[in-house]
């Protein structure tokens, strides 16, 4: 993940993911629900405690061509979340690993992949 740090007032999308080194607790759940409502519509955190998100598209190329858009993002950002790909869709799930919770820069991808749908 990248080491420079950004403003935490600036929009999530602007931000920079973070490494997380463990022994850290996950994010509370307030705080999480306070993040959630700066995302788009689509997202929710599921009964695992992982951010999720399924994007619509009208082909597999179209999901297919987002999932790598989104790909890109996480290799650039150093944190990487499961995409699920199939004819018209990719679901985007994100979660901190090493903590198996939630962080601040789950949310930072999170407003990333929005921004990539958006474009």
């Amino acid at each position: 993940m990248r080491s420079e740090q950004t403003s935490p007032t600036a929009p999530l999308e602007a931000q920079h993911c973070v490494p997380c080194m463990g022994g850290v607790p996950s994010m509370a759940a307030d705080e999480a629900a306070t993040l959630l409502v700066e995302l788009g519509a689509g997202w929710s955190i599921n009964p695992a405690g992982h951010l999720r998100c399924d994007y619509r598209f009208g082909d597999f190329a179209s999901a297919m061509a987002f999932a790598n858009r989104v790909g890109d993002i996480a290799d650039a950002e150093g944190h990487h979340p499961d995409l699920h790909v199939a004819w018209g869709r990719c679901g985007v799930e994100i979660w901190t690993h090493k903590i198996q919770g939630l962080t601040r820069s789950d949310f930072i991808l999170a407003a990333k992949a929005d921004a990539a749908f958006s474009k």
